[in-house]
């Protein structure tokens, strides 16, 4: 990717043109693989309670990609949607229940994209937890724990 410092933009670091982008994700079986043609912004690591139970972990990382720019390449049969409240759609696989992403239609143009799916690196990084107030009480934001390329200790 080639790009040009342009601005302290904190979803950001570079200005990319748009074709140098193209990350790849599919869900866990694999049965639904998509393609994103665009940049990936604001991306948040989200504690509210909604996400972490549609994520079952302590928060969903999320961001916004434009709905253009999204490619369900295959699986498209295979998306369900749950509608979370009025006009917010959670999309998931059928399959093996995944989520893939979430819609608004206040605001069709963008996509809520769940940044686990995606089997690529990405260029753009995290700029803030968000509802930190209603984290689970066990998550320590800034607990320091042993860190590991495998299994926890002990198993």
């Amino acid at each position: 990717m080639s790009g040009k410092n342009q601005s302290a933009d904190r979803t950001l670091f570079c200005i990319y043109q748009a074709e140098d982008f193209m990350y790849q994700g599919s869900c866990l079986c694999g049965a639904v693989m998509l393609e994103v043609h665009g940049p990936i912004t604001s991306i948040i690591h989200c504690h509210c309670s909604k996400c972490r139970k549609s994520s079952g972990t302590a928060y969903a990382t999320n961001g916004f990609v434009a709905t253009a720019d999204l490619r369900i390449i295959s699986g498209q049969d295979q998306l369900g949607a749950y509608e979370s409240a009025l006009g917010k759609r959670r999309h998931f696989c059928r399959i093996c229940a995944s989520p893939i992403f979430s819609s608004n239609a206040a605001v069709p143009e963008k996509l809520r994209l769940r940044l686990g799916i995606l089997d690529t690196d990405i260029v753009e990084r995290p700029i803030s937890h968000n509802f930190v107030s209603s984290k689970a009480n066990w998550d320590d934001l800034d607990a320091q724990l042993p860190r590991s390329d495998s299994y926890e200790p002990g198993r």
